[in-house]
């Protein structure tokens, strides 16, 4: 309600200004043009918005897996959908292939000079995305009964985006992630102005949504106790094309990715169509794994400070070490590591001095439909993403659980609610632990997977249950009132 008094006073003034200078100058012609313009705002606003939906995020929307399964559920309500953000990677097949969902790219902030200091940069760049973000809304799509957003990030976001809904009588509609001012703290001090305008602005404006989700219910306890928002928790679950994959498919997969990354091939070195690092074809056509194959780990990243590569890396280095001694029952080990970020080049950098004899280590960038039959193929999934609030939950365990791969993830305070210890995965805390985990578990494979097994079979139940169906029972009830 605030905002609301702040806006129309701010709007009171602007027009008292603009008669007072129309008046000085004796041009009253000017006045009807200017209650035109304010009639024509308040019928637009009052006008039917129909079965249309705006859908933000200020990222790329094909690195936004969530935000597009919320598109692609809210056509196959019979929604009209503008999905809004950054171009980039290829987005899911679905968005693609629905005519309902229309994408809109907001053109990338331009870059400053480095003598532009970085206080007046984040300023500069806000105001730019701004402007875009207001053309998108605005202009360019159609009015929507609802406005979804993602936050983070929230500047200028939800701003801009409650700006819109109250021009165009619109619904505005939050789902938290996280914090933008948690992952801001993480480079700046606890008292710097910019994280305390930063924590202020997220709550201002959370207040002012018609509806809320979030992604755990630690973050809509939270969310009540500090800002007195009501959320509906909406877990990240996967969609069907997270799933387990058979030998035949898992063959043809490593087929295709042995052309470009060398460690998907044979093993002898040898140019063998019918053989990979892990499966081949018999005489007869049929596809089985080979006996003494290698278990394949994988892990995807951002290649950001929030999730330490170096564990892994660490961690790996003392497997290498345990392989290589006499009577060890330590397979060799392939990992893929998939993701971008700003410091992939770098731990690249690091892998390629390594001499490892036993683990082979390779970067890959998987097309979107790739990437669910690699985890589907895997033996085992690590993650390393460490949650600046504690209150989100790792997407990429939910892809792996959903493809029923066990997980060793990375402890913090609500990784609980997804990672069962013992029953589904392992939690670690250190190198140390990860290091001695992976090692237990792959300990006699493949002819020996005692606890991966047991955290295969105790996953089926995270199978069952996907994202269609919890977004009905969750986000559907939203759209109704």
């Amino acid at each position: 309600m605030a905002a609301v008094v702040v806006f129309f006073v701010c709007l009171a003034i602007f027009f008292a200004f603009t008669v007072s200078v129309v008046l000085s100058w004796g041009l009253l012609a000017v006045l009807p043009l200017l209650l035109s313009v304010l009639t024509a705002l308040l019928l637009y606003r009052r006008s039917p918005a129909g079965k249309r939906v705006s859908v933000l995020v200020l990222g790329d929307i094909g690195r936004s897996p969530r935000m597009q399964y919320h598109a692609i559920s809210l056509a196959k309500e019979g929604f009209d959908v503008d999905l809004v953000g950054f171009s980039g990677s290829k987005p899911h097949q679905g968005v693609l292939n629905n005519k309902r969902i229309s994408q809109h790219f907001l053109p990338e902030p331009p870059t400053f000079p480095k003598v532009v200091p970085r206080f007046l940069h984040y300023i500069l760049k806000a105001v730019f995305q701004s402007v875009q973000l207001l053309a998108v809304l605005l202009v360019q799509t159609e009015k929507p009964a609802y406005l979804l957003v993602q936050n983070p990030p929230a500047i200028p976001t939800l701003a801009i985006a409650w700006l819109v809904c109250l021009l165009r009588g619109t619904r505005f509609l939050i789902d938290w992630h996280n914090y933008g001012y948690t992952i801001l703290g993480l480079a700046l001090s606890p008292k710097h102005p910019l994280l305390m305008f930063s924590k202020w602005y997220e709550g201002f404006f959370g207040t002012l949504s018609s509806g809320n989700l979030c992604v755990t219910n630690a973050m809509k306890k939270d969310l009540l106790a500090k800002w007195g928002i009501r959320a509906v928790t909406m877990y990240d679950r996967p969609p069907l094309i997270f799933r387990s994959f058979e030998t035949e498919e898992q063959h043809e997969l490593f087929c295709r990715l042995r052309k470009e990354y060398p460690v998907f091939g044979s093993r002898s070195g040898e140019a063998d169509s019918k053989r990979t690092a892990f499966t081949e074809e018999t005489e007869d056509g049929t596809v089985r794994q080979i006996a003494d194959r290698p278990a394949l780990l994988v892990s995807s990243t951002s290649w950001t400070e929030d999730e330490d590569f170096s564990i892994l890396l660490n961690a790996l280095e003392v497997y290498e070490k345990s392989a290589a001694e006499k009577g060890c029952q330590l397979p060799d080990l392939i990992c893929a590591i998939t993701g971008k970020g700003p410091q992939k080049e770098y731990y690249q950098g690091l892998i390629a001095k390594k001499k490892f004899q036993h683990v082979q280590i390779c970067t890959p960038w998987l097309a979107a439909e790739d990437y669910p039959k690699l985890l589907g193929s895997a033996d085992l999934g690590v993650c390393l993403h460490y949650s600046s609030s504690g209150l989100d939950l790792p997407m990429k365990v939910v892809d792996m659980f959903g493809c029923g791969l066990p997980v060793c993830a990375i402890h913090f305070n609500c990784l609980h609610e997804l990672v069962k210890h013992e029953e589904n995965g392992l939690v670690f805390h250190n190198e140390e632990q990860l290091a001695k985990q992976i090692q237990d578990l792959l300990d006699g494979f493949p002819v020996t997977q005692g606890k991966l097994k047991t955290f295969r079979d105790n996953l089926q139940s995270f199978q069952s249950l996907r994202w269609d169906q919890c977004w009905k029972d969750n986000v559907l009830p939203l759209l109704k009132h």
